[in-house]
């Protein structure tokens, strides 16, 4: 049996290939984004779990005085 034509489809154009790299590239910057914005808000959540267990403000609290007011 011969086959006619080619049995090859047609070359993609700009727009096609274009769409497909854009496809082809966002899929690992929306996983690498989540994936970073989700241990950059782990790790603040458990820094300010800590600090708020130790009681330690960055050294922004009030230094008092045991002798009371002056």
């Amino acid at each position: 049996m011969a086959q006619g034509g080619s049995t090859m489809g047609e070359e993609p154009g700009w727009g096609e290939l274009l769409g497909a790299f854009v496809l082809a590239a966002s899929i690992p910057v929306v996983v690498g984004g989540t994936l970073i914005c989700a241990l950059v808000g782990l790790s603040v959540w458990v820094s300010s779990a800590v600090r708020r267990r130790t009681g330690g403000g960055g050294g922004r609290e009030a230094v008092r005085d045991p002798n009371g007011p002056a």
